[in-house]
């Protein structure tokens, strides 16, 4: 099996994930992802997409993130795993599209408007 290159995005995080035949191990700009993804949550979505699909432990897994904060760059790097896995297997596709995690979430950061002190709060109004 050659290397699967998948994208996924979430926010303003970009995940690009290589994936490939080996013994689990996951690198995210390489660190582990116990050193990169401290908080056990974030390490729980990454792993997400390989424990419903069963395939722990089978494929090495190497991802470079920019942008965003942690809490997006892990749910983008979900979403690129979740993309490679059905690369390989479209079997895999049953199992991880009725937990959501083939979609593609599209919420933003509102932009800010002039006049007003943030996307959608005014200014304090003064009729004196």
């Amino acid at each position: 099996m050659e290397t699967i290159h998948k994208i996924g995005r979430r926010k303003t995080a970009i995940a690009r994930v290589y994936l490939s035949e080996g013994k689990g191990e996951i690198t995210v700009n390489k660190k582990p992802l116990d050193v990169y993804f401290a908080p056990a949550t974030l390490q729980y979505k990454v792993n997400q997409p390989f424990a419903l699909t069963e395939t722990t432990g089978q494929y090495n897994l190497s991802a470079s993130v920019v942008g965003g904060g942690p809490n997006g760059q892990a749910e983008a790097v979900r979403l690129a795993i979740s993309r490679a896995l059905c690369a390989i297997d479209e079997e895999h596709r049953l199992a991880l599209k009725p937990e959501g995690l083939l979609t593609r979430d599209p919420r933003m950061v509102e932009r800010k408007k002039f006049g007003q002190k943030k996307a959608r709060k005014k200014f304090q109004f003064s009729k004196r």
